[in-house]
């Protein structure tokens, strides 16, 4: 079986919202499988009521608490975005909601940067760019990530759009001192 170098982890639910998942990548399939029974579900009742990013934000919660609770979690944190909307949750179910919100090593290293760059009004050339920065960052610290990446937005109210994959630009030329000289040994 051929191992996907850079599975694809932003998908859209329904029209209107996008999920974000890292950890165990056949658990994300399960949730996203979940998800999109919950969306037929929606389009058979027929009603004119369609699940938000909100309302999927909570079931997902529930969803991580209840297979925690059962001793089987699902090994995902995942980030849930909506129109004005934006959301997380854990493996154990443990939820919160903040104006921007990043997974795994991204939590240690990109939120700073976040933090210190982001306002309210920024425009989606400045916000690309800014996580184009966070995503470089990420990269240059982690021996085993790719620089293929995918961005997502939320438009409006019926339009989620994920980006194709593509190769985030690098630059190696400056890393060339910090390599050191160790005279042979290895040692300090």
């Amino acid at each position: 079986m051929k191992k996907k170098k850079a599975p694809r982890r932003i998908r859209t639910v329904g029209d209107n919202c996008l999920i974000g998942a890292s950890g165990e990548y056949s658990d994300f399939q399960s949730v996203m499988d979940t998800l999109e029974g919950m969306v037929q579900d929606d389009v058979n009742y027929d009603d004119g009521e369609k699940s938000d990013a909100k309302s999927i934000h909570s079931y997902l919660r529930a969803v991580m608490y209840q297979r925690r609770s059962k001793m089987n979690p699902l090994w995902n944190d995942i980030i849930i975005a909506g129109k004005d909307f934006l959301g997380y949750v854990d493996k154990i179910g443990t939820t919160y909601e903040d104006s921007f919100i990043a997974t795994g090593f991204g939590s240690y290293l990109a939120i700073p940067i976040l933090r210190s760059k982001w306002r309210p009004d920024l425009t989606e050339g400045e916000a690309r760019a800014l996580l184009e920065d966070c995503l470089r960052v990420l990269f240059y610290r982690d021996c085993r990530a790719l620089n293929r990446i995918q961005i997502a937005k939320v438009q409006g109210d019926d339009d989620a759009v994920v980006s194709d994959p593509y190769e985030l630009e690098t630059n190696w030329s400056g890393f060339e001192a910090t390599k050191g000289d160790m005279d042979g040994d290895g040692g300090w």
